[in-house]
């Protein structure tokens, strides 16, 4: 497989994740899902940072990313990709990929928690690894990865999630540059 090839195919996959784990940002907030309840120890199991309206628009745009990828992957108009999914198995992919990033950044969220870190403090590595980690698992039933495509995701999900964040914090839409 061709670096340019894994690159790009690596990208177009994991889009729906990438989007899932961002769109809380934008519109998410309301009621937690951890109702406010605090764990054995004391502090919030989640905090106020995960919420149901955050998680449902996540797997909404996350689920609709893959539907887009989907008809237009399917149309032919850019020649093949790796993945040769209908319509609705891209619609799966999506959902899956979504899940996994959203369950993904939640478990990070509860280990801050139990590590007495603040909501929105920054976890290196846990902050930009524990959605893609998750969203990968969970898809890989039914749409497992090369483990090039694996460890190439690992490796650059990091520089990517920083760099986000930068921008919605340039932006206004994040009050924090982590």
């Amino acid at each position: 497989m061709s670096i340019i090839y894994l690159v790009i195919n690596s990208f177009i996959f994991i889009l729906p994740a990438y989007v899932a784990n961002a769109t809380p940002c934008i519109f998410g907030g309301g009621a937690p899902i951890d109702g406010g309840k605090c764990f054995f120890d004391g502090r919030r199991i989640i905090g106020n940072g995960v919420s149901w309206k955050g998680t449902f628009f996540g797997l909404f745009c996350g689920t609709i990313t893959a539907i887009l990828e989907g008809i237009i992957f399917n149309l032919n108009i850019f020649g093949t990709v790796a993945f040769n999914f209908n319509v609705f198995e891209w619609g799966i992919v999506g959902l899956l990929l979504s899940a996994g990033a959203l369950f993904g950044d939640a478990i990070g969220s509860f280990i801050k928690r139990r590590l007495g870190l603040a909501q929105g403090r920054p976890a290196p590595i846990l902050d930009q690894l524990g959605f893609i980690v998750f969203a990968l698992l969970f898809v890989y039933p039914f749409a497992p990865v090369s483990y090039e495509m694996g460890i190439f995701l690992l490796v650059i999900t990091p520089m990517i999630h920083l760099s986000a964040n930068i921008i919605a914090y340039k932006l206004g839409i994040k009050d924090v540059w982590w």
